[in-house]
């Protein structure tokens, strides 16, 4: 049964033109002029339908401003940089990084000049409260970011909601999955023949029932951040859930009211993301002329970055509060929760040493 307008308007639409990929589902999801999810309706935190690392703690966020102040260090302390964030949420990270950089880097704030990449309305004006101090201008792609100067770039759980195609070995080959209708006109997922050329070679003799995921729209990120770095120089740092191998899998999962629900009952109205795949991510970026980092845990950045200390002064200042940065610092790192699925990798100029990478 269609159960929202944006799958009766899909449903329509396949019906006309026929099936579609997964990945135009997931883009029309998500950013869908009248019933995309961000762009009509994001809800972030504990009351909404995900919660973020910046939203689990503090001192996420303060420990990113700590690595940009030393990425900015090591290149110079230019006097003038593009500090941009490219899926900023609420503003939540931005405002803690910019607290803990401008504390350990003098000048730091007075060179920085903040851009924040957005589509979503809703979410914009949310930036827009957080952020009214610093003054940030608002573009939707990176590509309209000016260049001319070096640039510091963080992005975090951005990779996930970029659209994936997917692959399936069948017992006659490889199909892709799409999205078409069942008898009753409802949305439905099914096949269509697909060459195997579409399939990375590493991945190409996986047997019958695995599932690739390719993203056209990650390695196309990869290839603009290491553009843009290659030309203009500086660092970009990217923290999502995902693999750090080439693997198979079927990773779409759509979140409402933080629980996993159909995609296509709830087209429109949950957050539907699929995981990074950095390997693809990172190649993009080198392919463009930028050097990237290590691909490393949550865990082991945050622990290299002094996460366990912080967490200790956070209680040391406020004793009655020990249980609850406990738990915090647990759900950041621990490997049964954001510890070990989420993964950090960093696109950068020659000469950088970054921190814990």
């Amino acid at each position: 049964m269609i159960r929202t307008k944006l799958a009766e308007r899909l449903a329509a639409h396949i019906a006309e033109a026929g099936p579609i990929t997964v990945a135009e589902f997931m883009t029309a999801c998500l950013h869908d002029p009248q019933h995309g999810y961000y762009a009509t309706r994001p809800a972030l935190g504990a009351e909404g339908d995900f919660i973020t690392a910046p939203l689990v703690s503090q001192m996420f966020g303060e420990l990113i401003g700590l690595w940009l102040a030393d990425a900015w260090a090591q290149m110079g302390r230019p006097p003038l940089f593009r500090l941009i964030e490219m899926g900023p949420g609420d503003g939540t990270l931005m405002s803690d990084l910019l607290r803990a950089a401008g504390r350990a880097a003098p000048g730091f704030l007075a060179a920085a000049e903040l851009w924040l990449v957005e589509t979503s309305a809703p979410l914009r004006a949310r930036q827009a409260e957080t952020l009214a101090a610093f003054a940030p201008t608002w573009t939707e792609a990176l590509e309209e970011v000016p260049g001319g100067f070096p640039l510091l770039l963080v992005a975090n759980e951005l990779l996930d909601c970029l659209s994936a195609r997917q692959f399936i070995r069948t017992d006659r080959g490889w199909a892709e999955r799409r999205v078409g209708l069942d008898a009753e006109g409802s949305l439905i997922f099914g096949l269509s023949t697909a060459l195997p050329e579409a399939i990375p070679e590493a991945l190409r003799g996986a047997a019958p029932g695995a599932v690739v995921e390719i993203s056209a729209a990650q390695q196309n990120l990869g290839r603009a951040a290491g553009e843009r770095i290659a030309g203009d120089g500086g660092a970009a740092l990217f923290i999502d859930y995902g693999r750090s191998e080439p693997e198979t899998g079927d990773t779409l999962q759509a979140l409402l009211n933080h629980k996993k629900v159909d995609p296509l009952a709830t087209a429109g109205e949950a957050d539907l993301t699929v995981h990074a795949d950095f390997p693809a991510f990172a190649a993009a970026a080198r392919l463009a002329g930028a050097q990237t980092s290590p691909i490393v845990t949550q865990a082991a950045f945050l622990t290299a970055l002094g996460i366990e200390a912080r967490a200790q002064a956070l209680t040391a200042a406020r004793p009655d509060l020990s249980g609850a940065i406990a738990r915090q610092l647990e759900r950041l790192v621990s490997a049964d929760q954001m510890g070990q699925l989420f993964k950090v990798v960093a696109i950068h100029s020659p000469g950088l040493a970054l921190a814990g990478l």
